[in-house]
């Protein structure tokens, strides 16, 4: 079977916040497994070889790159988040951008009764949406 997985490569070894940050304040999140590079290398002893994770239901992988990038995550790649209630949607927007930057301010722009997107503190890129008669 073919299989799609989004993956997340961190640099700076941060891959294990932003998972645990994700597993804590998105819900339907959590961390299934972590692999480390080990003393041998190739990358810093303890940081994350290959994670699985879920985000809101969605399975992703990420890894800490021991290779320092001239690139890394861009807002036009997000992830879409539909969110509850009015209550979530605060909750959520609050949390994801602190640290981070507000791409879009939280408003209804016509396509749902609020919208948001953000970008985290780990350059991870979110869009919050609250479909009308939800709150």
């Amino acid at each position: 079977m073919t299989q799609a997985t989004p993956f997340l490569m961190f640099q700076g070894g941060t891959a294990e916040a932003a998972l645990s940050f994700y597993a804590e304040t998105v819900p339907d999140s959590r961390i299934e497994s972590i692999e480390r590079f080990g003393a041998d290398g190739p990358g810093p002893e303890g940081t994350i070889l290959r994670a699985v994770a879920v985000i809101a239901g969605q399975r992703v992988m990420a890894h800490d790159s021991f290779i320092t990038h001239g690139f890394d995550f861009t807002p036009s790649w997000s992830i879409f988040l539909d969110c509850r209630d009015r209550a979530e949607f605060d909750r959520l927007f609050d949390l994801l951008s602190s640290g981070g930057a507000v791409l879009m301010p939280a408003d209804d722009y016509g396509w749902s009764a609020r919208f948001a997107w953000v970008s985290d503190r780990f350059g991870i890129s979110w869009q919050l949406n609250l479909e009308r008669g939800h709150g």
